[in-house]
């Protein structure tokens, strides 16, 4: 079934560490030979040697309207005439901006970058600036991309491999990281009294989709939002993977919590490698070359990235039924997939918000990172080997949101429900 994989990635290995470009494809979490694709479309992809699935990662979580939306494909061949980069400022960069400004809540200003964690790294420096202080608090299991800051106590792939110190992050860096349990305010106080006036910022992501998908219980980001008001603290949203996809406005909008800086990805350049982070003026001003906070990127605004992001959220803005229609299909996966397990027998929860979802097979709630670890995640290993059998193809980690496009069809979540069902079927009996 996957010869062409297996040989791909036994030469891949000659030339490329682990022969991944990003740690979690190695499928080390899982098991087994990561699966090389050759193609995608809508809501399926197409590997090396021909095997069709149904996907629900959508490259992490940008692939709202499915793989190859053909406005965004022509929006990109039509611009590459002009040029792929220019090095120089364009009007198209301002569309982007105009358009992002008015579909996200609380953001005066935005500026490109050409990742999510470049953004999330450029954040936490400008609100160092403006605040004047050095500490930031994160949580336990949050992955905001593999700036040293961030690697402290991360989700995501770190979590999958294990490690818990990573060599390269300096004592230095880790000391003015401070980290607790997700879903804890009481020791989001705590860290606050015990480190006066020495935090600049709070980062977050206000629904986490790198432990699985968790939610924020009542009163959480509430919580944060006052205590950030109180102590001069910048409470920063990381919106790599909310942002436009829980609804127009992300996750500030669903959830009604406004933040002082947000950071996005993936969506906003409709796959295409892109970041940007924003928020109020009075601290994006602080940035340069208003202010005095450096950040530089020669291909930040790049021209095929903004044109497949302003077609993408465009397309996003003018029909805000996309959401619930994707909001609906989540709910019917997640109905479906509740009567097939509730039918096994076996422990789980099932965590969902809008088109974000994921499956622990747990017996107690899995609300942070220390739930989400303490899962049977060896079950987790053999149910993706399973489904991947089948056609369906889920994060190859239990520390993973899964992702929803509008593409998938009934008939698609369907053939999803029934591929879990045989998967229990075959691994419980």
């Amino acid at each position: 079934m996957f010869e062409k994989s297996i040989n791909l990635f036994n030469r891949a290995q000659q030339s490329i560490p682990g022969g991944v470009n990003s740690p979690v494809r190695a499928f080390k979490s899982v098991g087994g030979t990561p699966v090389f694709m050759r193609s995608a479309k809508g809501a399926y992809m197409f590997d090396a040697d021909g095997n069709r699935f149904i996907d629900y990662i959508n490259s992490w979580g940008p692939m709202i309207l499915g793989h190859a939306y053909e406005p965004v494909v022509k929006a990109i061949q039509d611009y590459a005439q002009y040029s792929t980069s220019f090095g120089a400022p364009t009007e198209l960069e301002i569309e982007m901006a105009e358009l992002i400004i008015s579909m996200t809540p609380n953001v005066d200003l935005i500026r490109m970058v050409s990742s999510g964690t470049e953004a999330c790294m450029s954040a936490i420096r400008l609100a160092r600036g403006f605040t004047s202080r050095n500490k930031i608090i994160k949580f336990e299991g949050c992955y905001h991309g593999h700036a040293d800051s961030f690697l402290v106590k991360a989700g995501s792939g770190v979590a999958t491999f294990n490690i818990q110190t990573v060599p390269g992050v300096t004592a230095g860096v880790a000391n003015d990281t401070l980290t607790c349990a997700y879903n804890d305010l009481p020791a989001v106080e705590q860290l606050i009294a015990d480190h006066q006036n020495e935090i600049a910022a709070i980062i977050i992501e206000p629904v986490a989709g790198n432990m699985g998908c968790i939610i924020p219980q009542p009163g959480f980001l509430q919580g944060i939002r006052s205590l950030c008001d109180k102590h001069g603290i910048v409470f920063i949203m990381d919106e790599v993977m909310t942002g436009f996809r829980l609804a127009p406005g992300g996750a500030q909008e669903r959830l009604q919590i406004n933040a002082d800086l947000v950071t996005y990805g993936k969506v906003i350049g409709g796959g295409m490698p892109v970041g940007a982070f924003g928020g109020k003026k009075e601290i994006m001003q602080h940035i340069s070359p208003l202010g005095n906070v450096y950040q530089a990127g020669t291909l930040s605004g790049n021209p095929l990235a903004m044109i497949a992001g302003y077609v993408m959220l465009k397309t996003l803005k003018e029909n805000p039924a996309i959401y619930k229609q994707l909001d609906e299909n989540t709910n019917y996966l997640r109905n479906g997939l509740n009567e097939v397990l509730k039918a096994s027998g076996t422990p789980y929860v099932i965590n969902q918000l809008g088109s974000m979802i994921s499956v622990h097979f747990s017996d107690h709630p899995v609300i942070n990172f220390a739930t989400a670890a303490s899962a049977n995640n060896e079950l987790f290993k053999k149910f993706f080997h399973a489904m991947l059998k089948r056609g369906v193809y889920l994060p190859p980690s239990a520390f993973e949101t899964w992702f929803l496009c509008s593409a998938l069809t009934n008939e698609d979540l369907d053939a999803t429900i029934q591929a879990a069902k045989e998967s229990l079927h075959e691994i419980l009996n």
